[in-house]
């Protein structure tokens, strides 16, 4: 982030059953949420225009929920869903159907990298292709350590990196406690 200026960044991370979170008001959402936030919020001050996510459950759906709710400060960020083919959630259940409209229906920008419903794994991995290459670079909750399905997109924006700029952040699980502990002793004081 230091020497690239970062105009479009893709967000994304754990799924929610990945990180054991099955109810929307999991306390551990607010902490992730939090944290995300101010990740977002510097990079908007650094000229961050657009957050792009592709509209998964977790990380994706709650950053695009961060997001909308930062452009009351910075009404410049646009949110993007770029869905890897359409009826995307439609096998999901009533509750995450009508979390995932609440965000897609107050995004800037929606489109697919495949106009047909799911057919093969390959629409994923098109989806992320498309994604790494229309983006400066991406903020991944995802750590090494613990195995999840963006484990693809980071591996596949590793290969891109190789030969492209393209900024890879990553946060760990170590660092989401730290931000954790550090709030919860804030929070103490106040």
């Amino acid at each position: 982030m230091e020497d690239k200026f970062i105009k479009n960044l893709y967000v994304s991370g754990y799924r929610s059953y990945e990180l054991s979170i099955f109810q929307a008001d999991d306390p551990k959402i607010d902490y992730i949420k939090k944290f995300f936030k101010r990740k977002l919020i510097e990079y908007i001050e650094e000229g961050l225009e657009w957050v792009i996510i592709s509209g998964n459950l977790g990380t994706e759906l709650w950053m695009g929920e961060v997001a909308l709710d930062l452009k009351g400060d910075y009404p410049e960020l646009r949110l993007a869903v770029l869905l890897p083919y359409t009826n995307f959630s439609s096998k999901w259940n009533e509750v995450n159907q009508m979390y995932y409209n609440s965000i897609i229906e107050r995004a800037d920008y929606i489109n697919y990298t495949s106009n047909q419903d799911y057919a093969n794994p390959g629409q994923l991995k098109n989806n992320q292709a498309f994604i790494v290459k229309n983006t400066d670079g991406c903020l991944l909750f995802y750590d090494s350590e613990h195995e999840g399905k963006v484990g693809y997109f980071y591996e596949q924006a590793l290969k891109y990196q190789e030969r492209h700029p393209y900024e890879i952040e990553t946060t760990s699980f170590d660092e989401l406690q730290w931000f954790i502990n550090d709030l919860l002793e804030e929070e103490r004081f106040e």
